[in-house]
């Protein structure tokens, strides 16, 4: 609104000048404000533009968090078919781009609603001409600017679409490289990475075509509003046009005050537009969080916050403990009771429900009924956290930090040396450590580059071991290896035992439920249990 004072202010000055009038301000004087005026002016534009930039930062924050905490726990068992790579690329990359969308596009928003509304009264005042020449050339930009935007909408989605894809691609071969090896599939995987990068240039392409063409229109419709009113004013200075100003002559410098309005009149409805694309693209984003939520899932047990310890025994019981799984198959279980120090082996045909079974034992997915003792408390919201701390899970595929072998293994404690041999004694890892590079600095992968499938699960043995955990729970610890491997694991699993902890292994391996003290056998209906 100071831009409307500043016209005013070099209209009276010049058309002082220009008739040889009396101003009612000196030349140096209307400098002065002029001046001034611009000061403040844009002292609070950019006081503006930093409130908004600030706002917008915390609200994406905020929305990072909140989508950070939501899908770390979210259960492993819940139908979730979007990518560890997509969720990255969303949290990391495109959350970014509802920055300028709540940074610009708000604040070009209001400025559109009031500005132009108040230049156009001014303006209606002085002559009823220029007031109608901007009523015609103001909303043909928004009208414009809305039919463009409904397809750079749709361009901006399938442009953000086309990268999560990719980065879920990307992650996906890197995970099989080992099987697009020995498959000789390397050619297709560089043409499918070619197709899906070229792809996402043409995706790339068709929204900035869009964004040229709005901006084209943008300008067009400016320019001819502008012109039009320069055209009006000179000839109505020049005394050719003797309509419009309400019978009284249209004086230099009203004239000039309208000439200067003319800009400030298309400057927010230009600002708008080219805050367009970035409400595009952040309709895309806000969509793709909306289709996110929309999924279906479950959630782990507990808030991930530090909790109270469980000081009783690692025992567990279920009673009329069900499971409806994702396809709406209901898993029961018949009631079991084990005690601290037991060894206990899950077994079954494959797909009746072994590994949900140590799941729901876990807290990682909630129960559809029944209820789990553990510890002799409820496991529940409440008691999830601290029962997971006294717990150790040896998954079938083991995933560690991207950090060193002694960072997985002893976590955030302090590292002690006596702990660690022990460790690394009672699983058999002490030749694999005094071959690594850098011994047991040697940095992992996620997938422990370098290390077999049975030392894979040795590790996260060793790692029960110095963290001392309670519990046990193993998925198919034995699955997919070797004989010598396979023996090695088992011999891990039961130093653990040996040492008084609990330890529940879901297996088909004959050989391992013989050494263990008891078998549950489940069934689709019921569990049968038997002492080896």
């Amino acid at each position: 609104m100071l831009a409307l004072l500043q016209s005013l202010v070099v209209g009276i000055s010049l058309g002082a000048l220009a008739s040889s009038s009396i101003a009612p301000f000196t030349t140096g004087l209307a400098a002065l404000l002029y001046l001034g005026l611009g000061f403040v002016r844009h002292g609070l534009d950019a006081l503006g533009g930093r409130v908004a930039f600030v706002a917008a930062q915390k609200v994406i924050a905020e929305e990072r968090t909140a989508l950070l905490l939501r899908e770390s726990r979210v259960s492993p068992l819940s139908s979730h078919d979007f990518s560890s790579a997509q969720g990255a690329q969303l949290i990391a990359n495109k959350l970014d781009m509802l920055l300028p969308y709540l940074s610009r596009y708000h604040i070009a928003s209001f400025k559109t609603r009031t500005v132009p509304l108040v230049i156009l009264a001014i303006v209606a005042y002085y002559s009823w001409v220029a007031a109608l020449i901007f009523i015609i050339a103001g909303p043909m930009i928004p009208v414009f600017m809305a039919l463009i935007g409904y397809a750079a909408r749709d361009a901006s989605l399938k442009h953000l679409k086309e990268t999560g894809s990719l980065n879920a691609l990307l992650l996906e071969r890197l995970n099989a490289l080992v099987d697009i090896k020995v498959l000789d599939g390397r050619d297709m995987m560089v043409r499918q990475f070619f197709d899906t990068a070229d792809s996402l240039r043409q995706r790339t392409m068709a929204v900035l075509r869009i964004a040229f063409l709005s901006s084209t229109v943008l300008e067009l419709f400016s320019a001819i509003g502008i012109a039009m009113v320069a055209v009006y004013v000179g000839f109505s200075l020049l005394g050719e046009i003797n309509f419009g100003a309400y019978g009284t002559p249209l004086t230099i410098g009203g004239g000039i005050f309208l000439l200067l309005l003319a800009p400030d009149f298309f400057a927010p409805l230009r600002e708008l537009a080219a805050a367009w694309h970035d409400r595009a693209s952040a309709l895309g984003v806000a969509e793709e969080l909306a289709e996110l939520e929309a999924k279906p899932k479950s959630f782990m047990l507990g808030s991930g916050n530090p909790a109270p310890a469980l000081v009783g025994a690692a025992s567990l019981q279920t009673r009329n403990l069900c499971y409806t799984r994702p396809d709406g198959c209901v898993i029961t279980f018949a009631d079991c009771k084990i005690q601290a120090g037991e060894t206990v082996a899950i077994t079954g045909p494959s797909g009746i429900g072994k590994s949900t079974f140590l799941a729901l034992l876990a807290g990682l997915v909630p129960q559809s009924q029944g209820s789990i003792t553990v510890a002799g408390v409820p496991l529940d919201d409440d008691t999830a956290d601290a029962w997971r701390a006294r717990l150790a899970w040896v998954s079938q595929t083991p995933h560690f930090q991207n950090a060193s072998l002694r960072a997985n293994v002893a976590g955030a404690k302090t590292f002690d040396a006596d702990r660690w041999n022990a460790a690394m004694t009672a699983v058999g890892l002490e030749a694999l450590v005094a071959n690594l590079p850098y011994g047991d600095l040697t940095r992992l992968g996620e997938t422990g580059n370098g290390l077999s499938g049975g030392e894979a699960r040795r590790v996260m043995l060793a790692r029960a071991l110095y963290m001392d955990a309670d519990v046990i729970l193993a998925d198919e610890p034995t699955a997919d290896l070797d004989g010598d491997n396979a023996r090695r694991v088992t011999e891990s699993l039961l130093a653990l035992a040996q040492r008084g902890k609990t330890l529940i292994v879901a297996t088909h391996d004959a050989a391992l439920v013989a050494r263990l003290s008891r078998e549950i056998r489940l069934g689709a209906t019921q569990s049968e249990e038997q002492v080896a």
